[in-house]
């Protein structure tokens, strides 16, 4: 972490549905400025994960500290000053059908901030030209766009009002190899330019080493490595090693039902 100060810091987080335990004591840590990428099969927890530090979950245990303040807890107005931090780009993207390209990349400065539309519209349009797309495609509709631009629309969304934090949840699902390259470099652009704070989940690897300063793997709702992304096809530890190199054999055991 960048001088050892940690933007993020998750400590012995705990969430569960009914008996199902997701996450087990997850400890991790973010630097101010470093991108975080974690990675782990699906249904590990990933997405629970981010939802706990966002705050639209709340956990029965453990501690996370935005900027060395708690936030578990929260009262609503804090939370609400809080989010103000943050830029999310869905899983899906999870553009809004009824609204315009524009709109939806204006919609957190509208609703959440009062801006007026103008203005709004102003800024997005700017974003929309930092990802590559053009005032053109601002007056149009989402399902009129590829999903490579629609993915792009969400990242102009997400860095709209240019949050501290970005988390992005699996950009680069369902993309072909050139476009999932495409976002990987708009990514890094959008973080590494304005010196924000990354956390991304993914099972790409090749958009992992891309994007991340760290990688953690998260298995059975725990963190069992952490290091620089370039460790990570060396890092010794046997389930990284087996999720890196998609081998059905190892210590990670994929339940599989009979026809």
């Amino acid at each position: 972490m960048s001088d050892g100060v940690a933007k993020i810091a998750v400590s012995g987080l705990r969430k569960s549905f009914g008996r199902k335990l997701v996450l087990d004591g997850v400890e991790i840590a973010c630097g101010a400025g470093e991108s975080l990428v974690i990675i782990g099969g699906s249904g590990t927890g990933k997405s629970v994960l981010i939802k706990c530090i966002i705050g639209l979950l709340r956990p029965e245990a453990g501690s996370i500290r935005i900027d060395g303040i708690e936030t578990v807890g929260l009262r609503r107005a804090a939370r609400d000053r809080l989010m103000r931090k943050f830029g999310l780009l869905f899983q899906g993207s999870a553009l809004f059908d009824s609204l315009s390209v524009w709109e939806n990349v204006a919609f957190g400065l509208i609703q959440g901030r009062g801006m007026a539309r103008p203005q709004a519209r102003d800024i997005a349009m700017q974003k929309l030209a930092s990802v590559g797309l053009g005032p053109d495609v601002g007056v149009l509709r989402p399902a009129e766009l590829s999903g490579g631009m629609q993915k792009r629309v969400a990242l102009a969304r997400a860095i709209a009002a240019e949050p501290e934090i970005l988390f992005f949840d699996e950009p680069t699902t369902g993309l072909d190899p050139i476009i999932a390259d495409v976002i990987n470099n708009l990514i890094i652009d959008c973080v590494r330019g304005p010196g924000a704070t990354a956390v991304s989940i993914t099972h790409d690897m090749t958009s992992a080493r891309r994007i991340g300063d760290r990688i953690a793997m998260l298995h059975e709702g725990r963190i069992v490595w952490h290091g620089p992304a370039a460790a990570i096809d060396n890092s010794g530890n046997p389930y990284v090693d087996q999720f890196v190199h998609g081998r059905a054999e190892g210590p990670i055991q994929m339940q599989v039902r009979a026809a």
